[in-house]
């Protein structure tokens, strides 16, 4: 059933509220097809999964489709991997749990991460040495304009840095139905991170289990990211730049610290949150919203704010950064 006026504040872990014109919610493809039969001629749409990669900073006026498309299968299997596939309405840190529990390793670096199951290849998720195209195996998705249903393998989605072909050659093309990732029976842990090399030394673990690794990962991200059901935030705000060797040597003659990590022989990446709290914003809050006290790259709504408030935060924040460091910031949160 199709609403109207519709507020999209539980909607987004902003918190935002921002009304949708229409707004419906889907839990298959038959479902889908319906509720896209009932579209308006040039309807503008939006496609919801968690909504914690989204920042609105205006009313949609069009239809939002909520993915709740859930299931868990398993694909096919050797003694060494399992594929296993799941619908793209799941809670993204509950699928990882079922397959922690079931001893498939693989995805446990990326525990906690909020969000839905479909949103995980749009964006490549990443975090503490691990991204989605590690363990990635195909996706499902709807053609909105043919009703087709296309296979996308690892190739196709065109993985880059928080980047996949749906964020720009495909974007608003496609409805992400299904997710299945190559896993490993036989585990072997990633601990190259060295916060989680740190929390497990600290538990006096030393030969850890996919679990060990995923608990301290959540103790990693419990004690430096705010939860969204307190606060109002979209996790990092920032995507880390990447940076020619020269730009990083200009930054190092007044600031010798500076964080940095290879890309290749030309490039690095920088820390984005060091380089937001090098130009003090760290912990800065302006009314109701402001930058987290303990993680530099998240922005967040105390309550009552408007998107447009925070986005002016981070255009500010980015022109900042550019002044100080000569470093252009990229927004990784999607703006509508």
């Amino acid at each position: 059933m199709i609403q109207t006026n519709f507020d999209l504040k539980p909607f987004n872990t902003f918190g935002i509220s921002a009304n949708a014109n229409r707004f419906a919610a889907f839990s298959s493809i038959e479902e889908l097809q319906t509720i896209l039969q009932q579209r308006k001629q040039q309807e503008s749409l939006l496609i919801l999964g968690g909504g914690s990669n989204l920042l609105l900073t205006k009313d949609f006026d069009g239809l939002v489709l909520k993915n709740e498309i859930h299931g868990f299968r398993f694909v096919s299997e050797t003694d060494e991997w399992a594929i296993v596939e799941s619908g793209a309405g799941e809670v993204w840190h509950e699928f990882v749990m079922r397959c922690i529990d079931l001893n498939l390793s693989g995805m446990e670096n990326l525990s906690l991460i909020p969000g839905s199951v479909g949103a995980s290849p749009m964006q490549n998720i990443g975090a503490y040495g691990v991204e989605i195209k590690d363990c990635f195996e195909s996706l499902t998705a709807y053609h909105i304009e043919s009703g087709e249903l296309h296979t996308f393998d690892n190739a196709s989605c065109a993985f880059g840095y928080r980047e996949s072909v749906f964020k720009h050659e495909y974007k608003g093309q496609y409805v992400i139905c299904t997710v299945s990732f190559r896993l490993k029976k036989n585990a072997i842990v990633n601990t190259s991170y060295g916060a989680i090399s740190a929390e497990l030394a600290k538990n006096g673990i030393s030969n850890p289990s996919i679990r060990d690794v995923s608990n301290a990962v959540i103790a990693i991200r419990q004690s430096k990211l705010p939860d969204p059901k307190q606060i109002g935030n979209a996790g990092s705000f920032f995507k880390n730049p990447i940076v020619r060797i020269e730009v990083l040597s200009e930054i190092q003659t007044k600031h010798p610290e500076v964080p940095h990590y290879p890309v290749d022989a030309n490039h690095c990446k920088l820390a984005a949150g060091w380089l937001i709290e090098q130009a003090g914003w760290k912990g800065k809050t302006i009314d109701t919203f402001g930058v987290h006290k303990l993680q530099a790259l998240v922005l967040v709504n105390y309550g009552g704010s408007t998107g447009s408030q925070i986005y002016e935060l981070s255009s500010q924040i980015i022109a900042d950064v550019a002044s100080k460091f000569g470093v252009s910031l990229e927004r990784e949160v999607n703006i509508l």
